[in-house]
C-alpha cells in the first residue's frame, strides 16, 4: 500500500453508505483519483467543508494496486469556492467541477487542467464577474481537448474574424459570415471574438479588464454548449439547471 501527499480539486462526492462518501478528485500530478471518505456523512465529520466542489486541497491518501478505490487519510483546505466576492458564483461551482469531471481521466497527470481550475479559483475570490471566469474556463477546457476552433482567420477565405463568426450547426469551425452557411449555426459579435483573443493571453485575474456584455456572454454560453455537447456526446446536468436558473 502506497501513501501519497497532493494538492488536488474536489470535483464531486456521492453517498457509498449511511457513513461515508465516494469523493472524485484531480490530483495536480497523478490525474483523477476516487477514494473514499469514511465517515463523511455524519454530522461531525472530519471532512467538514473541505469535500465541497472546486475546493483546493491538501489530499493525503493510501492506494492499493490493483484497486480502483483509494482511501482518504486526510483533506485539509487551501482555497475553497465558498470565499467568492461574486454572489452568483456558487450556483456556477458545481457546473465548472462537473466539466472538469468530464475532461480528467483516471490516474492520467494533467497538470494543466489542474492548474487552469485553481486559477479559475483563485480568481473567484477577486472582484472579477463570474461569467466571464466561466466562458474563460469553457474556452480553456475546449483548447485543451484541442476541439477549439480558431479565432483568428476564417479557414475557407483566409479573411480576420475581428469583426465577427459563426459556428455551423454540426460543425467545429469558426467562419466568417459571408462563408456561413445561410441556415442554423450560431453567431460571434466581434466582443465575443476580442473576449476569446483576450482569454488566450491572459490570466483569470485579468479578465476584470476585459470587456464583455450581455450579448456577447450569451454567444459564447451558445456556442460553447454546443462544443461540449459535441465533445462529450452529452448535455452536462449542471448546464441544464443553470439554464433553468436564469431563464
Amino acid at each position: 500500500m502506497a501513501l501519497y501527499t497532493t494538492e488536488a480539486l474536489i470535483l464531486r462526492t456521492y453517498k457509498l453508505n449511511d457513513a461515508d462518501r465516494i469523493v472524485v478528485f484531480l490530483t495536480r500530478d497523478r490525474g483523477k483519483k476516487r477514494g473514499v471518505a469514511k465517515g463523511a456523512r455524519r454530522l461531525r465529520s472530519r471532512f467538514g467543508a473541505s469535500l465541497e466542489p472546486l475546493t483546493r486541497v491538501v489530499v493525503v491518501y493510501f492506494e492499493k494496486e490493483n484497486r480502483e478505490l483509494v482511501s482518504l487519510n486526510s483533506v485539509d483546505t487551501l482555497r475553497s469556492p465558498l470565499f467568492s466576492k461574486e454572489p452568483d458564483a456558487l450556483s456556477y461551482v458545481g457546473y465548472l467541477a462537473e466539466l472538469t469531471d468530464e475532461c480528467a481521466q483516471d490516474s492520467e497527470p494533467n497538470e494543466t487542467l489542474f492548474r487552469l481550475g485553481a486559477s479559475v479559483l483563485e480568481a473567484l475570490a477577486e472582484p472579477v464577474p463570474v461569467e466571464r471566469l466561466v466562458r474563460y474556463f469553457e474556452y480553456w477546457v475546449l483548447r485543451l481537448q484541442g476541439v477549439y476552433p480558431s479565432v483568428a482567420l476564417c479557414p475557407r477565405c483566409g479573411v480576420n474574424l475581428e469583426t465577427g463568426a459563426r459556428l455551423a450547426s454540426h460543425a467545429r469551425v469558426l467562419t466568417c459570415r459571408d462563408c456561413a452557411p445561410s441556415a442554423g449555426g450560431t453567431t460571434l459579435s466581434a466582443q465575443a471574438v476580442s473576449f476569446l483573443r483576450a482569454a488566450s493571453r491572459i490570466a483569470p485575474r485579468g479578465l476584470d479588464a476585459v470587456d464583455l456584455n450581455a450579448g456577447a456572454a450569451r454567444e459564447l454560453a451558445a456556442v460553447h454548449r454546443a462544443l461540449i455537447a459535441a465533445l462529450l456526446e452529452k448535455d452536462l446536468r449542471s448546464s441544464r439547471v443553470l439554464r433553468e436558473m436564469h431563464s
